[in-house]
């Protein structure tokens, strides 16, 4: 694949909790490789968004498409795609790190999890802690955790829902300068993983983002490139399209 070809394709997608409308008629393209940033009120329609995508839950109308596969067709092989950090960590707090997952590992059925099981470790930060529960965790580590959780099938998406919440200063520059890699805003990484992230910190999101949308009232009403942006130029677009 390309730069210019689409890995999320949606078209007219639409979901109702009854008569509430939580999405009305998003078009949204996502290029791979692309690391887009999702900005936006509370009860906007994003972790509705972000659940579809996951294929954890089926729009109302419209299509969406990822990695050239139909979610109403394929969920299975889409899932294969995925990689998802979200407010629920997914992890087991009875096992180790290491046993989380090697579990995990299984599941995907990688045929030999133990070398890239040690570097993600290594990657997240945890690698001295590979050996105990997860249960004796901070909420910082077990957050790291989960990001190597997603990533240990190699996924060629990563979608992130608020993957800060409830971390502490420290926990979240980390973990952001962790995500600036995985993006390769840092410079440090060469990978074309696509990256979807929901987010309410406007720095951490622009540090990562090559584009950001707004979403307000279940439709995208600001979408741009974020080369070049800062925090001070996009306040006053944000609260000009949803309020401060």
């Amino acid at each position: 694949m390309t730069a210019e070809v689409a890995m999320i394709d949606l078209r007219k997608l639409t979901k109702a909790f009854g008569s509430k409308v939580a999405l009305r008629g998003v078009d949204l393209r996502v290029t791979v490789g692309e690391s887009l940033v999702i900005f936006g009120p509370n009860g906007a329609g994003k972790t509705t968004l972000i659940r579809i995508l996951s294929s954890l839950s089926r729009p109302t109308g419209g299509s969406v498409r990822i990695g050239g596969l139909d979610l109403r067709t394929h969920a299975d092989g889409i899932r294969r795609h995925l990689g998802v950090v979200s407010h629920a960590p997914l992890l087991y707090d009875s096992l180790t790190a290491e046993e989380n997952l090697r579990f995990f590992g299984r599941l995907y059925s990688l045929p030999d999890p133990e070398p890239r099981i040690t570097a993600l470790l290594e990657r997240v930060g945890l690698a001295g802690r590979r050996g105990d529960l997860v249960r004796t965790f901070s909420r910082g580590m077990v957050q790291r955790l989960a990001i190597a959780r997603a990533l240990l099938h190699d996924p060629a998406v990563l979608l992130l829902d608020e993957p800060d919440t409830g971390l502490d200063p420290q926990a979240a520059e980390m973990l952001h300068g962790l995500l600036a890699e995985l993006s390769g805003r840092s410079g440090e990484s060469a990978n074309q993983r696509t990256i979807v992230t929901v987010t309410h910190s406007i720095e951490r999101g622009l540090a990562i983002a090559d584009r950001v949308i707004i979403l307000a009232n279940g439709r995208i009403v600001f979408d741009a490139d974020a080369q070049g942006m800062t925090a001070a130029e996009f306040r006053p677009l944000y609260d000009r399209y949803v309020g401060s």
